[in-house]
């Protein structure tokens, strides 16, 4: 299953956040929050095992006695946490990750294929314009690493 959709919440107080029902399912398994590689203001919610297989990908692609590995498997180790869904569907998102991520209590929580990400709805407000923009501007084509 993917992760579709855009969905306004809140933290509550103990930081966590409600998954919207439609999409707990997946994460019944286990659940991996972890900050976002490519951006400092999310926080991605992975299931356990497609978050384990992005992880052995990037480092697939990285000569394993290199420093970048290093750091890599330091990044995804220390910047994520496996938490589970509760009975009411929640999942607790670590005080660290959150400062680290600049979220306040309001947050949007956007589908993004494989995970979730949890953004401080000022930051995706932000985001959301630059992508809209951005993504109607590129091409089809082998000119930017497309082909359909």
């Amino acid at each position: 299953m993917a992760f579709r959709g855009y969905f306004d919440n809140t933290l509550d107080a103990k930081n966590r956040l409600n998954i919207p029902a439609k999409l707990r399912a997946p994460l019944a398994e286990g659940v991996v929050v972890a900050l976002q590689r490519d951006t400092r203001h999310c926080i991605a919610i992975w299931c356990a095992a497609d978050f384990n297989a992005y992880v052995e990908s990037v480092l697939a692609g990285v000569h394993p006695l290199s420093g970048d590995y290093v750091k890599f498997e330091r990044y995804f180790n220390a910047y994520a946490a496996e938490v589970e869904l509760d009975a009411a569907g929640r999942v607790m998102l670590p005080a660290k990750l959150i400062d680290a991520a600049g979220l306040g209590r309001d947050v949007a929580v956007i589908g993004a294929g494989n995970r979730l990400e949890v953004w401080s709805r000022d930051a995706w407000e932000t985001e959301r314009g630059g992508i809209l923009e951005t993504v109607r501007k590129i091409k089809p084509g082998p000119s930017n690493g497309h082909t359909a």
